[in-house]
């Protein structure tokens, strides 16, 4: 297997990310009142205060052109059967079962340019395995390979097509395929599905036109009935040109939403301050991208998008799983309009001069798993891709054979290399929750459309986020919190119109019950000219008032067995108002959560190895959750 990986490594240099349907109809879930809940149709979980879903939205199989060259061979059915906690097996002939349990929704994404071409070119008697090209690609010669693929990559970056390979019949067959795999397994009140697919767009490419450019990828969700085609970079390249076709599919009575991905290594381009083309942006263009876009994924495998230290030197956890190098590159891409806090602020600066802010958007996340199963334990972890990163050597965790140690690595090695520079950087990570009423699509989606989503590095941690000017300490012991929060404000993902008072915010997380304990929760306040992180309640007390941070819990873990040494909450609730409220200016709030340290996935690995953890990446990690923000309006 090794031998494999060592053959296709240079492949990973290019990688990217590297008959109509017949689903449920559309409804609109009803408002939370005693009338709605009467209504006939509902399931038997509907609860009109919400409860919490989790579920991944970004998951490859073999008709992906990125998956299937890796030896990935798992079929949508095979993605929902393991989101279902089924035990599938990974390319590298070991078997996958899902951490955690089963989740409650799941959606393949697979990329749709040349959206099962890779399998049809592999399958002979076909007209594609006939083409010069399929058998380059399938050759034994790792040159030609090699050759073949990064025509297919640079075809992808360009979006100009390869006209031989560029069957729109097979293309069209293989969506509609997924689009029914989706129908198949969606069980209203069980486990919900969404037809969807990825838009691979990439800016910078390098002067070849090959890979190594900067990631504006986008994931396209339907909510119910799905057209017959998906807008590819082979129509255009331009996210905008998305959004004009999607906004066409809304029109014909399709549902559909867009959420772009790893803004970490977008190299400055997904919250740049102009268009595409590089003209000014104005209202048009702020309206149409909140209403096809209203969320961002902030953590996936390839990195966390929050904020970075460079971006963020007051906060003391900015430097968590910070990945930036460019797609398929050794190149680190720009800091600057390649993460989510500072979009935040750029979006209320823009709000405040201009009028418009384009950066409005709540916060998922995702495992981005190329075998169609994601790994969101950092104690069994298997990367994403396939038998290039599918054993602990090729991931870097643990060292090369042959080799005494980490001193004497082979640094051209391209095994040794692609791990060093991608590999070991990456992440466990990452699961969307969802405050709904229903685990349907209907309910769910709408969630989506308000923002009232979660992001998680992986543990199934709960978070509720409210606003509101009514608010009192009495609130945190009723058994009806949700509801009256519900009453007297608006949850995450809404906006609070000032009245000249200060509003009151209620915070509340309970753990994962297979995960660790919660540390701290904090609340991230982001304004046009700054931002500050604010503990707000602690596992071991009181928050000091100042630095505004909780008191050191000595919280360790033991290296030798990865166990944790120090107890901490299982909840964690507080009613907090901000002590430098501003009732004339606008400002965003999010809430961030954080467990006790615990083992990082490639700590795990050496621990089994019986070889020291990699010494250039760390020990231990807070696995964490990020709340989509409440934005404070003024009054009038």
């Amino acid at each position: 297997m090794l031998k494999q990986a060592t053959a296709l490594a240079a492949i990973m240099t290019l990688a990217a990310c590297s008959g109509t349907s017949t689903p449920a109809e559309e409804t609109t879930a009803a408002a939370p009142d005693a009338q709605a809940t009467e209504t006939a149709g509902r399931t038997a979980g509907y609860n009109p205060d919400r409860n919490a879903y989790f579920g991944d939205l970004h998951i490859h199989t073999r008709s992906s052109f990125d998956a299937y060259i890796f030896n990935v061979r798992r079929t949508a059915d095979d993605a929902y059967r393991f989101a279902l906690g089924e035990t599938i097996q990974h390319p590298s002939g070991f078997d996958m079962t899902i951490a955690g349990g089963p989740l409650d929704f799941y959606t393949v994404t697979d990329h749709a340019e040349y959206l099962g071409i890779l399998p049809a070119m592999d399958t002979p008697g076909t007209k594609l395995s006939e083409l010069p090209r399929a058998k380059d690609m399938f050759s034994t010669d790792p040159d030609k390979i090699v050759a073949a693929f990064q025509g297919v990559g640079a075809s992808v970056r360009t979006g100009k097509p390869i006209e031989d390979m560029y069957d729109l019949d097979t293309i069209n067959s293989v969506w509609l395929q997924n689009v029914a795999a989706a129908d198949k397994y969606n069980q209203p009140g069980k486990f919900t599905t969404f037809a969807a697919y990825e838009f691979t767009s990439v800016t910078t490419p390098d002067e070849n036109g090959g890979f190594g450019g900067g990631n504006l990828h986008r994931n396209v969700f339907f909510k119910g009935k799905a057209p017959v085609r998906a807008f590819s970079t082979l129509d255009s390249t331009n996210p905008e040109d998305l959004w004009d076709w999607m906004d066409a599919q809304r029109e014909a009575g399709m549902e559909v939403i867009s959420i772009p991905h790893n803004s970490n290594v977008s190299d400055g381009q997904m919250f740049r301050l102009e268009t595409y083309n590089g003209e000014p942006m104005d209202t048009a263009y702020a309206e149409q991208r909140m209403r096809n876009e209203p969320l961002v994924e902030v953590t996936q495998v390839k990195g966390t998008s929050e904020t970075h230290p460079d971006l963020s030197p007051n906060d003391e956890w900015a430097n968590f799983e910070i990945y930036d190098q460019l797609l398929g590159a050794y190149v680190v891409g720009a800091t600057n309009g390649s993460y989510v806090r500072e979009a935040y602020r750029n979006g209320l600066k823009l709000q405040e001069e201009k009028g418009f802010d384009p950066f409005h958007f709540g916060l998922v996340a995702a495992s981005d798993s190329h075998v169609a199963g994601g790994s969101y334990s950092e104690e069994d972890y298997w990367s994403k891709i396939g038998i290039v990163d599918g054993t602990p050597v090729a991931r870097g965790s643990v060292p090369f054979p042959g080799t005494t140690g980490w001193a004497d690595q082979p640094e051209d090695n391209p095994v040794v290399k692609n791990a060093t520079n991608w590999f070991s950087r990456w992440s466990a990570s990452g699961l969307t929750g969802v405050w709904a009423e229903e685990n349907t699509r209907e309910a769910i989606f709408d969630a989506f459309r308000r923002k009232e989503t979660f992001a998680t590095t992986g543990p199934r941690m709960k978070v509720r986020f409210f606003g509101g000017f009514g608010y009192d300490e009495a609130m945190l012991s009723s058994a009806n919190l949700s509801h009256e929060a519900y009453e007297g404000g608006v949850p995450m993902g809404g906006d609070l119109v000032g009245t000249g008072e200060a509003p009151a915010f209620i915070a509340w997380a309970q753990r994962d019950p297979n995960g660790g304990t919660l540390q701290r929760l904090q609340v991230v306040k982001v304004t046009s000219d700054g931002e500050e992180v604010i503990d707000v309640a602690c596992d071991n007390g009181t928050p000091d008032p100042s630095p505004r941070r909780c008191t050191d819990n000595g919280a360790t873990v033991d290296m030798a067995s990865c166990t944790p040494e120090n107890e901490g909450a299982s909840e964690l609730k507080v009613l907090w108002t901000d002590p430098d409220f501003d009732p004339a200016r606008r400002a965003t709030y999010y809430v961030r959560v954080l467990e006790n340290p615990s083992c990082r996935w490639s700590t795990w690995e050496a621990l089994r190895n019986g070889t020291p953890p990699r010494p250039d990446v760390p020990e231990t990690i807070q696995e964490r959750a990020y709340t989509s923000p409440i934005w404070y309006i003024p009054g009038g």
